[in-house]
């Protein structure tokens, strides 16, 4: 969800479309940011399969798994942009900028919690909120690194956080609730820490290499055309070496077998439907043999470096197209500027379940709503509500951090925020 503080910067910055964006804040962020929630709206509005047959449906196959890959990966972006850029603040200004974006974090988990007390037991949607801030709290450590060193850490998310959660996913505490609310927060601490670290929707443990990979690339030159054109093919043959890697294991070799026999109750159909739509939560514990897999939400090696994959490509094709067609962006730009009010608004409409009687008609309806809402909104006033209330906090938190104990005069300029 896009809440970060923002800077004024003459046009060219952002390729003369709005004189009026960020400094270091790219059109085609804003897109991208807007995509992952249409991607989102049609996975929690639209069925997952044909009901006469359990294929996977398109919007499925498109935007399962991938498009909170996406808010991930954007997520650490945009933490890039408003700590210094790519040139990542030290000393003081860096403290003041741990504290505002820990304000910012519990505040969006703060806003999850509440918004979950809105959800049914069996809900229509996971909201990513409660996990989104503590995404941005594990962050405070890494917002002094180098490029290099973040992609590192970040690939070590991607290959250890999946054995990690494969090794002690069934030794930690249950959780009761698949959205919690500040009821689990006190009532069952242990099973709500491990649900946002390693069993449940969107573990920390992978999830972090979403983050960190964008926390990385927002300390590059994202305007530069050939750092461009290198995220596309990156990512394009990242994802496509996953899914080759995935079947080879599966099919070519002798996975499959091990797989359905590793569990006795477990039948073809059963496995059928695990390699293409994932499980209902943590995989199997059975053999490593599971961590083949690359289905959405599998949290697997190989599925995260499909998504990583696929969220790299998206960034890199939508900074191509806004180099020339920017203006084409507009609505998911206006979408992408104010995705907390959108998505928080979206899951209290979810959580009515109107939308059951005719799925295809909510989520048109619900996405052109969005767009002529986030249209109007910023062209009238700038950024959402909640965008607004949470960047206050944090910036509040960061200034008064920045100026605690350093002696200023009158004319003493203050730090500015980023």
């Amino acid at each position: 969800m896009n809440d970060h503080p923002t800077r004024d910067r003459a046009a060219e910055a952002t390729g003369g479309l709005d004189p009026r964006r960020s400094a270091g804040r790219l059109v085609a962020v804003d897109a991208a940011r807007g995509l992952a929630l249409v991607g989102l709206t049609a996975v929690h509005f639209l069925p997952q399969s044909y009901p006469d047959n359990d294929r996977p449906t398109l919007s499925w196959l498109l935007f399962a798994g991938d498009s909170a890959a996406l808010f991930a990966l954007l997520a650490g972006v945009s933490l890039a942009f408003s700590t210094g850029g790519r040139r990542p603040s030290r000393g003081r200004d860096l403290t003041a900028d741990r504290a505002g974006l820990a304000v910012r974090a519990l505040l969006i988990m703060a806003i999850g919690l509440t918004v979950d007390y809105l959800m049914p037991e069996d809900p229509p949607a996971v909201n990513i909120l409660v996990h989104y801030g503590l995404f941005f709290l594990l962050a405070l450590p890494f917002l002094g690194l180098r490029p290099r060193t973040l992609f590192l850490c970040s690939g070590a998310s991607l290959l250890l956080g999946p054995l990690l959660i494969h090794t002690l996913g069934d030794l930690v505490p249950e959780h009761s609730a698949v959205n919690p609310t500040f009821a689990e927060l006190v009532t069952e601490p242990a099973g709500l820490f491990w649900q946002l670290t390693l069993t449940g929707t969107y573990p920390a443990a992978t999830y972090m290499a979403y983050l960190l990979a964008g926390l990385a690339l927002g300390r590059l030159n994202l305007k530069n055309l050939r750092l461009q054109a290198r995220l596309l093919a990156v990512g394009l043959g990242l994802a496509a070496l996953a899914k080759l890697v995935s079947w080879v294991l599966l099919y070519g070799m002798d996975g499959y077998n091990v797989l359905l026999y590793s569990i006795v109750s477990l039948t073809r159909a059963d496995l059928d439907h695990i390699i293409v739509f994932g499980g209902d939560g943590p995989l199997p514990t059975s053999t490593l043999w599971w961590q083949v897999l690359s289905a959405p939400h599998a949290n697997t090696p190989l599925s995260v470096a499909w998504s990583l994959g696929v969220a790299l490509a998206a960034l890199g094709a939508l900074l191509l197209v806004g180099r020339e067609f920017g203006t084409w962006l507009l609505p998911l730009t206006a979408l992408g500027a104010m995705t907390l009010t959108l998505y928080t608004a979206q899951l209290v409409l979810l959580s009515t379940e109107v939308h059951y009687s005719s799925p295809l008609l909510w989520f048109v309806a619900c996405l052109l709503v969005s767009a002529l809402v986030a249209l109007a909104w910023r062209h009238a006033l700038g950024r959402g509500p909640l965008e607004r209330a949470v960047s206050a906090a944090a910036h509040a938190t960061t200034r008064a951090v920045a100026d605690r104990g350093t002696p200023r005069g009158p004319d003493t300029p203050r730090r500015p925020l980023e």
